[in-house]
């Protein structure tokens, strides 16, 4: 009887923004690329998920959706169900999903046992399987003590040590160590892998749409990522227009699709009077627009670093800092290492600071100035380390060193 393809299955809670949803689109593009034999479900929470392109080999499944009202706060995007209800109708979507599909490798991304305990269920059942269960993390999760009250609530602890066969922390620990000084036993830390950081590239199938044109004139794009926590960048950056026209480049402002209307159409009216700035409401593919950019002025999120490096742009990095510090530490380690420029909002009320960082961006250094080794290897030891799970089968150990080519292992815990 011959073997059936290997299948990976996907889950992306997506409460709030892109950066969930986009982070594992980029692998599945990735793992399909290298083995075409593989098919990949990408279970997704995000409204916006049927605005993407996905290879042959990629599909979705959309669960009902929820709006994020803080850190750790939601109310269904469905005003007739209670949270209660929506969760269990996502839980059993996921679970029903993985029994049908039956996947050798299930990837969790960020939340260890998803919303509100979503995918525990689902955990339960592939470990009996045999499939293997990876958890993947973005290089900073949130300052070390928010993060152990965060983890302990949600039991994700327990989650770690006992659910998962591996956990892929996607970046290096120059940057930062998102498992350091939070409590987790050794035999976490040795699950743990840093692959680097996930390289993006300008698509063939992603062209704009013809309302968006790049035309030949140098610009600094713009981007505030999913957007919903991005108006006050998008004004600081017109005030910079508004109040020195003699800024000399162009700006590209892509609003993002999870802004309020309020805020769009406030700043559609202003960008309109503005010879220097094109708005744009939301790319799906705006891999296009990084290629061709100047610099970039933007926001902290993984997402957005990963395109930054890849590109090779120079940047300014205005990062939240609330409810996460997450965007802050990531920004000021890669400011330390010399990949970026950070501003801070405290310059806020001043539109002559973001205009001078404006102008001074075509002079900056670009971040493959800097050396860092391995630092946009992460969709290639993602690659091999698929390999070496679907080459192992179902109910293997942990990877083996060879399994693990190229790829950075984690720090013991107390060295440098």
């Amino acid at each position: 009887m011959k073997a059936r393809p290997p299948r990976v299955l996907m889950y992306s809670h997506d409460t709030y923004g892109l950066g969930h949803l986009r982070r594992c689109r980029v692998i599945a593009q990735a793992l399909v690329a290298h083995r075409p034999d593989i098919s990949i479900l990408i279970v997704a929470g995000s409204p916006v998920v049927g605005s993407f392109s996905f290879p042959p080999q990629v599909d979705f499944i959309r669960v009902p959706g929820v709006v994020k009202l803080g850190a750790d706060t939601y109310a269904p995007s469905n005003p007739g169900l209670s949270l209660e209800d929506l969760t269990e109708i996502r839980s059993a979507i996921i679970r029903s999903t993985a029994m049908i599909f039956d996947p050798d490798i299930f990837i969790v991304d960020k939340e260890p046992l998803g919303m509100r305990g979503e995918v525990e269920a689902t955990l339960h059942y592939l470990k009996s399987t045999g499939a293997r269960l990876v958890l993947g993390l973005r290089d900073i999760m949130d300052e070390p003590s928010r993060l152990v009250e965060e983890w302990t609530r949600k039991d994700a602890f327990n989650a770690v040590e006992n659910f998962y066969d591996d956990i892929w922390i996607y970046g290096l620990p120059e940057i930062c160590d998102p498992l350091a000084d939070i409590g987790v036993s050794q035999a976490v830390r040795d699950k743990a892998t840093f692959t680097g950081y996930l390289q993006r590239a300008d698509e063939p199938s992603g062209a704009l749409p013809d309302r968006i044109r790049i035309g030949e004139r140098p610009y600094v794009l713009v981007t505030t990522g999913g957007g919903g926590d991005g108006a006050q960048l998008v004004d600081w950056v017109l005030r910079a227009y508004e109040t020195d026209p003699s800024i000399g480049v162009r700006a590209k402002i892509v609003l993002g699709p999870f802004m309020e209307t309020a805020f769009q159409t406030d700043f559609e009216r202003r960008a309109a009077s503005l010879d220097s700035v094109d708005l744009i409401t939301f790319a799906a593919s705006i891999e296009p627009l990084f290629e061709r950019a100047e610099g970039i002025v933007a926001m902290g999120g993984y997402n957005t670093f990963c395109e930054i490096l890849s590109f090779d742009k120079p940047a300014v990095v205005v990062p939240r800092r609330q409810p996460r510090l997450e965007q802050y530490i990531r920004a000021s380690q890669a400011q330390t290492l010399g990949l970026i420029a950070m501003l801070l909002d405290d310059e806020v009320e001043d539109p002559a600071a973001m205009a001078n960082a404006i102008r001074a961006l075509p002079a900056q250094a670009r971040p493959r100035s800097v050396a860092v080794d391995g630092i946009l290897d992460g969709l290639q030891s993602i690659c091999e380390l698929a390999d070496g799970y679907i080459a192992a089968g179902r109910h293997s150990g942990s990877a083996t060193g060879a399994d693990r080519m190229r790829v950075r292992p984690l720090p013991k815990a107390g060295t440098a």
